[in-house]
């Protein structure tokens, strides 16, 4: 109530009320906080509490991971986990540093507890995200690592792969991220040829790190099925369902009539992805990371009950604050 009533405010109306204002400077709070190490040891007894669980071969201390994109340069991996987080999934990183597409390109929408982003994969390269990760030395929690295809590569599979080598001992697993929208082209690598092209060469370079394929809530259910197909086949490890939305069903009230472009997220995508995180469970035994709309501890259990070990959560922790993640941790919990 105190995060909903009085900070969520106070932090939507920071840098004038740009959320990506509002965003980098969260991040450099958390940055701060990461380097008191007694203070994060003491917010993760009040915000965790989350039984341990191992999934493909990870041990994580709790099920509530933050999704990609919230940290994508790994500034403050050592922060997060203050607020009950059991991993922490950063990036999407790509082998070249780019500026992403042009400002603004992040919405909010309080309305539909939604946010709209065209961020385009904004980062500052995979080499200088191991030399921070390097810097920071082992974390707190489980760290995963998302990674993309740049902007100006020509080769997907060897611009993968040059990240994937280069933070390999920085990382718990790869999340191969072939589902944004606001990449030209990028979802056209969950093709089937596509897809088992760049697996072939992903999961060897990854040398035994578990690989997970994040897909896009917006593929048909014969496509996801396509996709399982090749990621059995090529020893993929887990599945992340999903990725944001193109649609724009589900908008409430004054939100219907905006226009921006790029994927959305939050409270309409919920519906979509329990969807296809149930569809996932039934057609594979791989693990399921559910993701998309989760902004209570019940959309979470809704989540594990279609089929999903482990959940993350980023537009709702916007909305809901941290105390979203300890509800999650608390019932989880309850449920073990």
């Amino acid at each position: 109530m105190v995060y909903q009533h009085v900070l969520r405010p106070a932090l939507f109306r920071t840098g004038g009320g740009d959320p990506e204002i509002a965003h980098e400077r969260t991040i450099g709070a958390l940055s701060r906080l990461g380097r008191v190490r007694p203070l994060v040891a003491g917010l993760r007894r009040l915000y965790g509490g989350a039984a341990p669980r191992t999934v493909f071969g990870v041990r994580f201390p709790g099920p509530v991971g933050l999704a990609a994109g919230m940290d994508k340069n790994g500034v403050a991996v050592r922060g997060w986990p203050a607020f009950g987080f059991g991993f922490v999934e950063v990036g999407t990183v790509t082998w070249h540093a780019q500026p992403g597409n042009p400002r603004p390109r992040l919405y909010r929408l309080p309305a539909s507890e939604a946010v709209i982003n065209r961020m385009g994969f904004n980062n500052a390269g995979a080499s200088a995200l191991a030399g921070r990760l390097r810097s920071l030395g082992p974390a707190p929690v489980p760290v995963g690592i998302s990674v993309g295809r740049s902007k100006v590569a020509e080769d997907a599979e060897a611009d993968y792969v040059a990240s994937v080598r280069a933070l390999w001992p920085y990382a718990d697993y790869f999340a191969v991220n072939v589902s944004s929208p606001n990449t030209p082209g990028l979802r056209g690598l969950q093709d089937r040829a596509a897809l088992d092209s760049l697996l072939s060469a992903v999961v060897p370079a990854a040398e035994g790190r578990p690989v997970l394929v994040k897909i896009a809530p917006d593929l048909s259910l014969s496509a996801v099925e396509s996709v399982l197909d090749v990621c059995h086949s090529r020893g993929v490890a887990g599945v992340i369902a999903t990725n944001t939305t193109l649609s724009r069903a589900g908008l409430s009230g004054v939100d219907r009539s905006v226009s921006q472009p790029g994927g959305l997220s939050g409270r309409p995508l919920f519906a979509r992805a329990l969807e296809v995180v149930s569809f996932v469970g039934k057609q594979t035994d791989l693990p399921v990371v559910g993701v998309g709309g989760i902004l209570s501890a019940d959309d979470a259990l809704r989540m594990f009950d279609a089929g999903a070990s482990l959940v993350q959560v980023y537009t709702g922790f916007i909305y809901r604050g941290p105390g979203l993640v300890r509800r999650i941790n608390r019932e989880s919990r309850v449920r073990s």
